[in-house]
C-alpha cells in the first residue's frame, strides 16, 4: 500500500501560518509577553524559519497590525460605497461591530498594541489611515454635493466618522459587554449613527 506524503507548505503558506499564530499570541499575551520561541512553536516552525520571513519580532507585529487595519478599513469603506442610502450608517456600523466580535484577536492587536509602539502607529497613520481618510472624504463630499449632508469640511467629517468607527472597535471592552446580543449591537449601532447624522443638540 503506497503512502502519499503531503507536500511541504509553500513559503507563502508558512508566512501566513506565522502571522496567524502571532495574531493569536499577541492578542492573548501582548507583544512584550510573547517570545520568538512562543511564535515558532505556535506556528509549528523552527525559530530560524521566523527570521527567514521576518527581520525580527517587531516586523511580525508591524505586518499583523498594518494588514489588519487595511482589512478593517477597506471593509468599512467598501460597505459605505455600497450603501443603498447615505443615511444607512447604522447598518454599516452594525455589520462592522459584528465582525469585530468574530475577529476579536485581530481587533485587540490593531487597537491595543499600536498604542504602545509610536513607530508602528506612525506607519499605520501614514500608510493606511491617511489613505482611507481620503477615500472617506470623497464619499462624504459626494453626499454634500447631492445635498444629502450639509456643506462642511468633508475631510473633517471623514475623520470624525473613522474616529467613531474606532470607538466601536473598543466596544467589546468599554461600551458593550463581550457577549452582547445582536439586538444590543443593533441598538448601539443605531445610537452611534443617530449621533453622527443628527448631532446631540435639540432642534429648535
Amino acid at each position: 500500500m503506497r503512502v502519499f506524503n503531503s507536500s511541504p507548505p509553500s513559503e507563502a503558506q508558512t508566512r501566513t501560518r506565522i502571522l496567524q499564530a502571532a495574531q493569536r499570541l499577541f492578542a492573548a499575551q501582548g507583544f512584550d509577553g510573547t517570545t520568538t520561541r512562543d511564535l515558532a512553536q505556535a506556528a509549528g516552525v523552527a525559530e530560524g524559519t521566523l527570521f527567514r520571513h521576518f527581520a525580527n519580532k517587531k516586523a511580525i507585529l508591524v505586518e499583523v497590525a498594518t494588514s489588519g487595519w487595511v482589512e478593517i478599513l477597506t471593509d468599512l469603506l467598501t460597505e459605505l460605497s455600497e450603501m443603498g442610502s447615505y443615511k444607512a450608517v447604522a447598518q454599516v456600523m452594525r455589520r462592522r461591530m459584528w465582525n469585530f466580535q468574530k475577529n476579536a484577536d485581530l481587533m485587540r492587536v490593531c487597537f491595543m498594541e499600536v498604542q504602545f509602539h509610536p513607530d508602528l502607529r506612525d506607519r499605520i497613520q501614514l500608510e493606511v489611515i491617511t489613505k482611507m481618510s481620503d477615500v472617506g472624504e470623497a464619499f462624504f463630499q459626494t453626499a454634500m454635493d447631492k445635498g444629502i449632508y450639509r456643506k462642511m469640511d468633508a475631510k473633517l467629517v471623514a475623520k470624525v466618522f473613522l474616529g467613531m468607527f474606532a470607538i466601536a472597535g473598543f466596544s467589546n471592552n468599554t461600551l458593550m459587554e463581550p457577549d452582547a446580543s445582536p439586538q444590543q449591537m443593533q441598538e448601539m449601532a443605531e445610537g452611534l449613527a443617530d449621533i453622527f447624522l443628527n448631532g446631540v443638540l435639540a432642534k429648535d
